[in-house]
């Protein structure tokens, strides 16, 4: 049978109402208790390094979760981390930049519902991660809910409290889950060329999500200046940046960059991605020394994306050539 490590993390999958309100209590070794078939797909572990909720999950946890991973490789066959549902396409993501080529699964999961409610999610997503990890050709950073598989670059939580509540952004499902059938997309059927893993120990924390809306004083950058080295900036449509006379965001974000900064453009309307060559409103960004397109990407990969570059280097060239790299499916080819 294969060995599976499990490491739980808390979030909503693991709580309890309390006076205060769901707070995580169930213990991990309480969960799997709730989904003993796990037990005939494979001989598991489990490890707790936290019991939190995923709004309080930070760039610290991931790399926790990095390093129990890493130490534990060779002694497991794939990995499922029980994880909050609000950042857990952040935490996915996360993992994609810093364990690349696995060749062994890491399967993130968690549920809409707590486990001991009795209506429950949580159960069938446990069971078909576990199942997910067992399987020949799972590899690499996933997301399996609502017996969807989802890349871990391209998760986003879409719904708040419906059972689908996470979408593949911009990518097709690798599989989906049916009962204990695992129905691969078109090509994703086999393991890929086999390539060398690659880890990574460093993030730069100082990346910031700043939302364009109408009126915005460009001003702003100013402000933010001494506490990021990088903005994501999501913009209007396929890459709209406004421009005034009476407020310019061309030499705000030239002074931004000429600083030694970098600008992450993308859009905030969710699918189809970004263009700068459509519209004179962000033709003046295509090529700008310091921009980075953030393509097709989800804002939770270019948070992590942005995150890992910076962590490597801050030279302008190794940061583009390392951003525009595809990792885990993370971008289509500009």
């Amino acid at each position: 049978m294969k060995r599976i490590l499990i490491i739980a993390t808390g979030g909503t999958i693991a709580s309890l109402p309390e006076k205060g309100g769901m707070r995580p209590a169930l213990t991990g070794a309480e969960l799997v208790e709730y989904v003993p078939q796990i037990a005939e797909l494979c001989d598991f572990d489990l490890v707790q390094p936290m019991n939190i909720d995923s709004t309080n999950m930070r760039p610290a946890d991931w790399m926790v979760m990095r390093d129990i991973i890493v130490e534990a490789y060779d002694r497991y066959d794939g990995f499922v981390i029980m994880h909050g549902t609000d950042t857990m396409a952040y935490t996915a993501a996360a993992l994609s930049y810093l364990i690349q080529a696995s060749v062994k699964p890491i399967v993130l999961t968690g549920s809409q519902q707590p486990m001991a409610n009795p209506f429950t999610d949580a159960k069938l997503n446990v069971f078909q991660s576990v199942l997910y990890a067992c399987d020949e050709n799972s590899h690499d950073v996933s997301v399996v809910f609502d017996g969807k598989v989802i890349a871990g670059t391209r998760a986003h939580k879409q719904r708040t409290l419906s059972y689908n509540a996470y979408t593949s952004v911009n990518y097709p499902a690798l599989a989906v889950i049916r009962g204990t059938r695992i129905i691969r997309g078109a090509g994703m059927q086999t393991m890929p060329v086999a390539q060398t893993m690659r880890t990574y120990d460093r993030l730069d924390e100082r990346v910031l999500v700043l939302k364009l809306t109408p009126g915005l004083s460009p001003q702003i950058l100013t402000t933010l200046a001494p506490s990021y080295d990088a903005i994501i900036l999501e913009t209007f449509g396929v890459g709209g940046i406004p421009e005034r006379e009476e407020a310019s965001w061309e030499q705000a974000i030239r002074a931004w960059v000429g600083s030694g900064r970098f600008v992450v453009v993308t859009t905030q309307v969710p699918e189809e991605g970004l263009d700068l060559g459509v519209y004179e409103v962000g033709r003046a960004y295509a090529n700008m020394a310091g921009v980075l397109r953030g393509g097709d990407m989800s804002t939770e990969a270019l948070v992590a994306k942005t995150m890992w570059a910076l962590g490597k280097s801050l030279d302008p060239a190794e940061v583009e050539q390392a951003f525009y790299r595809e990792v885990n499916h993370d971008r289509m080819s500009e």
